[in-house]
């Protein structure tokens, strides 16, 4: 996650001084600025900042019409918060298995699609790009949306592009234990003017766009939900922004660093990355669940399988099929029978449970990590010999 402190202090004590809390004032602007700041940053044409990572998925499958009756392609390995957005939404998720990089597997997108799929949701977990390029063809020939799941994966690069602004629509996440971190906070990515207009009218309660640039938004206005950010949200933001490039950086460093010392013994299957010249996110696949579960022993490692909610079989409400009301359920509007069960992904669980998440410790001085990760590669390369 990225630090906050006295900048990020300063900042909301600026934005409370000028004391234009909301956005939607002559005089606002932290918000804005960021805003075209993050657009400039990741190469993407529209950016639009909302309360949370959450709702900046179900912002964005509304810009994109998702309703009742679709059907989302959601990874099984995701915050719960992905399959949720589509249920909200009225639509109901299908579950893909994950591969050996930790993201959805294109080979079971694929073998799901069925006359019913609107979107697909693949989720750049944990800094692992998913592998976009056989996505996205999937996802053209057969006219579906792609809408990434950023939130854990702000300013990772996918080749020559930024995860999150290579699909129809990208989210990110601006919670505490994320790349840019408010507490709390989202936004929505787009190239499309249409489903940003949409996207904008959805996130205000279908007022007439505010300060959104009203002369350049044509779309008729529709009832929507409150998802607004403020402006000392938009203060902290800026000087977060600042500060993921240089993360990035340095997790690279450090990702380099260790692969090299894991890869030196022969003995260690690092998951292999989508796009291996930007890799700034280090996992370990073992043999069986055992050397997983001893390897996760050690500070800064993290066996996949135990990471509660992120893992399909703690979905107990989408799994279970319950919704805040029964006439409301997507589930009895969907135009097939759907059902789930705990082994229905079994490939993600066998490589969720051998597979442990390295903590590549940005925040760190790198002469710490060097002894941390010679350390661990000798304690790894015991349990693999034994």
């Amino acid at each position: 996650m990225a630090k906050v402190g006295l900048r990020e202090w300063l900042a909301v004590g600026r934005a409370i001084a000028e004391g234009n809390l909301i956005r939607h004032t002559s005089k606002s602007h932290f918000v804005d600025q960021f805003e075209s700041r993050l657009a400039s940053q990741l190469g993407v044409k529209r950016v639009l900042t909302v309360n949370t990572g959450t709702n900046a998925l179900i912002c964005s499958l509304a810009a994109a019409g998702v309703g009742p009756g679709d059907e989302v392609l959601v990874p099984a390995y995701t915050w719960l918060a992905t399959p949720a957005a589509a249920v909200i939404v009225g639509a109901v998720p299908i579950l893909v298995d994950i591969n050996e990089t930790l993201t959805m597997d294109p080979i079971d997108l694929e073998r799901k699609i069925t006359p019913f799929t609107k979107a697909i949701i693949p989720v750049h977990m944990a800094n692992l790009p998913c592998a976009m390029d056989e996505i996205l063809a999937i996802a053209r020939r057969h006219n579906l949306l792609v809408i990434e799941d950023t939130c854990q994966a702000a300013g990772v690069r996918y080749k020559d592009k930024f995860c999150g602004a290579i699909g129809d629509m990208g989210t990110l996440s601006f919670n505490k234990f994320k790349n840019i971190n408010i507490g709390e906070g989202g936004a929505v990515l787009t190239n499309e003017e249409r489903l940003f207009a949409r996207a904008v009218n959805f996130h205000d309660l279908g007022f007439e766009y505010r300060s959104h640039g009203s002369r350049e938004l044509t779309e008729t206005p529709f009832v929507g939900m409150n998802m607004k950010a403020n402006e000392m949200q938009g203060a902290m933001l800026g000087v977060q922004l600042s500060k993921l490039k240089p993360m990035m950086t340095r997790l690279r460093r450090r990702f380099e660093m260790f692969e090299s010392m894991l890869a030196q013994s022969g003995k260690f299957h690092i998951a292999p990355h989508n796009d291996p010249a930007n890799a700034v996110g280090l996992c370990i696949t073992f043999p069986s669940d055992r050397e997983a579960i001893a390897f996760a022993r050690f500070a800064g490692v993290f066996r996949l399988l135990d990471n509660s909610k992120h893992v399909y079989t703690n979905w107990t409400s989408i799994l279970k099929k319950q919704a805040f009301h029964p006439r409301m359920n997507p589930w009895e509007w969907a135009q097939r029978p759907i059902n789930y069960d705990f082994d229905m992904c079994a490939q993600s669980l066998d490589i969720l449970g051998r597979t442990c998440r390295i903590d590549l410790g940005a925040d760190y001085p790198l002469l710490i990590m060097y002894y941390h990760a010679k350390r661990m590669s000798q304690r790894a390369h015991r349990l693999v010999r034994h």
